[in-house]
């Protein structure tokens, strides 16, 4: 007999794993109604963002459906590090071509890895047949008033990032099997395959941030692109320097062109990109963040004191010959 919808759901999703991974105490009724319950904690704002996953455009064709379900997660759950949100819930969105359930049981494999990983809950969602496309809306909380945005960044600050740049792209080139040079190990490989499919969102450094920073975002589209979304949002000019840009060991086996090309526009880092004085910075304590750059009057982004385009990363929609 084949497995239905609720079949699947209950299979699949309905799991200890995957509905009690977060903070419960919020989540007065999960999956299994027509809709969940959530419990605002007094004096929380509520953070919630959508993502959707298409393959071919956010996924090559090869993959794990392990990976899938865990990075499917992972990279909705980056826009609550960037407003420095507790994670509480997600739902998840699934249309599937058809019931695999080898597959089925590797992504949601994947999916609770992920979940326990930032401790958020499932709470609901949609299972329907289709084109397969994942998509994830989660919910997080933050202390009113205390949400990080991309528009506080205020001339005199440091500009900063959470982890090395460059890894989500030479991870993507890893995973498509692209010419790689000599000198990428197999420890390589593999660290930059891992940063492409299950990056981690980085929850605990934006919850450290509260208070703090100034202004934050994760970098999704390229380090130049989001950088200027800050710069735009904030009204005012950020300057980056060329040599303080940190990179993994792996991304050392390609060119130094190379390097700075996927470090300024290459996208999928899911690392948190901020503003903050520096006298905060020195409070922040030993969290392995960089410093860029600065934050000065004007507009646009600069790179070694020239103007760089801020549109060099991953656009939906913008076509090749589009200025």
């Amino acid at each position: 007999m084949s497995l239905g919808e609720f079949g699947l759901i209950g299979r699949y999703f309905q799991r200890t794993a995957l509905q009690h991974a977060g903070g419960n105490a919020a989540v007065a009724l999960g999956i299994g109604d027509d809709a969940a319950l959530l419990e605002p904690t007094p004096g929380c704002q509520w953070v919630i963002s959508t993502d959707s996953l298409v393959q071919g455009v956010h996924f090559p064709g090869v993959y794990s459906p392990f990976d899938l379900g865990y990075r499917a997660l992972a990279v909705a759950v980056s826009d609550l590090a960037a407003m420095a949100a507790r994670p509480l819930g997600f739902t998840l969105a699934l249309t599937l071509p058809d019931v695999d359930e080898s597959w089925l049981q590797g992504f949601s494999d994947g999916l609770a890895r992920c979940a326990g990983d930032h401790h958020i809950s499932l709470i609901g969602g949609d299972t329907t047949r289709g084109p397969l496309n994942i998509g994830v809306t989660v919910y997080g909380e933050v202390p009113a008033g205390q949400a990080l945005r991309r528009s506080g960044a205020r001339p005199g600050d440091l500009l900063c990032v959470g982890g090395p740049l460059g890894d989500g792209a030479a991870g993507l080139a890893v995973v498509l099997r692209q010419s790689l040079p000599e000198q990428l190990d197999a420890g390589g490989r593999d660290y930059l395959a891992r940063r492409f499919w299950q990056p981690r969102a980085q929850c605990e450094l934006g919850l450290a941030l509260r208070g703090r920073a100034t202004a934050a975002m994760d970098i999704s589209d390229g380090l130049l692109q989001d950088a200027g979304h800050m710069a735009r949002a904030s009204g005012v000019a950020l300057h980056l320097q060329r040599s303080l840009l940190p990179h993994c060991a792996a991304l050392a086996a390609w060119p130094e062109c190379q390097r700075l090309d996927w470090m300024l526009r290459g996208g999928d880092d899911y690392v948190l990109l901020f503003s903050i004085a520096a006298a905060d910075l020195e409070q922040l304590g030993d969290w392995p963040v960089t410093v860029i750059g600065r934050v000065e009057a004007g507009e646009g982004v600069w790179l070694d004191g020239q103007p760089a385009a801020a549109d060099g990363g991953y656009q939906h929609f913008k076509e090749p010959s589009d200025g």
